[in-house]
């Protein structure tokens, strides 16, 4: 039965991808999980008692929105959180931002494959996230909203950061650019000699600016011709 199974999981993955290796089956044990994670949260829910919002709160769902996008980068590209990742993917390069990029482990099982893409993958995580932390809403509701509170204030933090980094490099290369302006400027300014800035001819040189005109800046009547 159980080969047969995994027979028929074989020739689809080949009819699916000929030319490339996608672990399908993999892909099932890691919607299998999802699906157990979910219905464990909605037995817990049924059996608290706690009764289930008819529509959630405006307020409830930004935060858990925000909440979401920030622990699924966390668990997923944080260079800090690498050593979860560590088993199932390989470092690459670093991705920017205390990031990192990685490859997916292809060696093994293709369990391993899936989670490797799995935890890799904000993308991938963040209905993991989201479904935890609507359940947090339900079950422990107090502690789920200061948790996300804390994830939603650091995602503010990082968008703050990053508009800081960008206003302080606008700033640093319209300096340059003025700095250098100035410089040109100047260069242009040297190249030429204003007019009150010419030398003035001395001694031989300087001559008077009339023939008979001015000597010493007074004016000699010539002597009458007889």
């Amino acid at each position: 039965m159980l080969q047969s199974v995994r027979d028929r999981l074989s020739h689809l993955r080949t009819a699916y991808a000929p030319h490339e290796h996608r672990p399908l089956d993999g892909y099932l044990v890691t919607m299998g999980a999802f699906g157990a994670v979910a219905a464990s949260l909605a037995a817990a829910a049924g059996l608290s008692g706690r009764p289930l919002p008819d529509r959630p709160a405006a307020g409830d769902v930004l935060l858990i929105s925000i909440a979401t996008h920030k622990l699924s980068r966390l668990l997923a590209k944080e260079s800090v959180t690498s050593p979860l990742r560590a088993p199932f993917t390989r470092y690459a390069e670093p991705g920017g931002s205390a990031e990192v990029n990685e490859e997916v482990r292809d060696e093994g099982s293709t369990v391993r494959h899936s989670i490797g893409e799995l935890v890799s993958c904000p993308f991938c995580l963040a209905i993991w996230v989201a479904t935890g932390l609507t359940g947090g809403l339900v079950l422990a509701p107090r502690f789920t909203r200061l948790a996300a509170t804390a994830l939603t204030a650091t995602a503010a933090s990082d968008f703050l950061q990053m508009a800081y980094s960008i206003a302080k490099e606008t700033a640093e290369r319209g300096s340059g650019a003025s700095e250098g302006d100035r410089h040109s400027g100047s260069d242009r300014h040297s190249g030429s000699v204003r007019p009150s800035e010419r030398p003035v001819a001395s001694g031989d040189d300087r001559r008077p600016a009339r023939a008979d005109g001015l000597i010493n800046g007074h004016v000699h009547d010539r002597p009458a011709m007889g």
